[in-house]
């Protein structure tokens, strides 16, 4: 799924100023929308690993790429141009703490 976060985008500010950088939680709000886009919407998800290696600027094309790990579970590259920018994995959380104490 590609990905652009635009020079507009409201997380930009502050991160950084003169040099802004592309939040890492935006990149795994693309990567749960692409999840989700193959998968439907899920009510909670978990992220056991994830690594970023290289920073997303605001502007620039991404491509978020999915892999099925089992049941309910999914790994993640997120590349610009063939370079590794963040990977991980994510597993459906049907755990809604409704047990908890």
């Amino acid at each position: 799924m590609p990905i652009r976060i635009p020079h507009d985008h409201p997380s930009l500010p502050g991160h950084f100023p003169g040099r802004p950088v592309v939040p890492g939680v935006v990149v795994l709000d693309r990567v749960l929308a692409a999840i989700e886009a193959e998968a439907g919407p899920l009510r909670a998800l978990r992220l056991p690993q994830v690594k970023f290696l290289q920073p997303l600027l605001p502007g620039q094309a991404a491509e978020v790429a999915l892999e099925p790990a089992g049941e309910g579970r999914w790994r993640f590259r997120v590349t610009r141009d063939g370079a590794l920018l963040a990977s991980g994995e994510a597993v459906r959380d049907d755990d809604d703490g409704a047990d908890a104490a």
